[in-house]
């Protein structure tokens, strides 16, 4: 069974949900946040949009290092702003995996950071790298979903409609 047809199926299905809880984002709720340890709804909202990036990231990098790098969490500025950024990120992501191949998917990839940037963090296949940047977007989109809700702002349906649709 190949796997990059089945992950470019999940991604694209992914995406068509997160451009729907994107589009619902209120700019003049950015700085609003739930708890003061929680993200702002700009930076939540931002980095659902980035997500699909890390795709591409995970198949041209060996690892990411915190320490090292020039990798930094952009912030949206408006709603449009969001939605340009999902959209650049998911079309990255999208055309890196279609080029890949299945070899490449088992591969080792790994996240460092510490003070030194000399720690271990996560170290895994691209391919579960890939899935795992799935996941974040399903978790941190649920995140977005709860702070949309306490704003009392209608919820777009998942994996069928929510209660806000019926």
């Amino acid at each position: 069974m190949e796997i990059i047809p089945m992950l470019l199926k999940e991604m694209e299905q992914e995406a068509q949900t997160t451009r729907k809880m994107l589009e619902r984002v209120p700019e003049e709720q950015f700085s609003w946040q739930p708890h003061p340890r929680s993200m702002t709804m700009q930076r939540l909202a931002s980095h659902v949009a980035e997500l699909p990036g890390w795709v591409h990231m995970a198949l041209t990098t060996e690892a990411l290092n915190f320490m090292e790098s020039d990798f930094k969490p952009v912030l949206a500025n408006s709603k449009v702003e969001l939605l340009e950024m999902h959209e650049k990120a998911y079309i990255m992501g999208r055309e890196q995996l279609e080029k890949a191949d299945e070899e490449l998917l088992k591969q080792n990839w790994q996240m460092l950071g510490g003070p030194n940037g000399d720690q271990l963090w996560y170290e895994a296949p691209k391919g579960d790298v890939i899935r795992m940047s799935l996941s974040q977007t399903v978790h941190h989109r649920a995140q977005l979903g709860v702070f949309l809700r306490l704003l009392d702002i209608p919820i777009p349906g998942s994996y069928g409609p929510s209660a806000d649709e019926h």
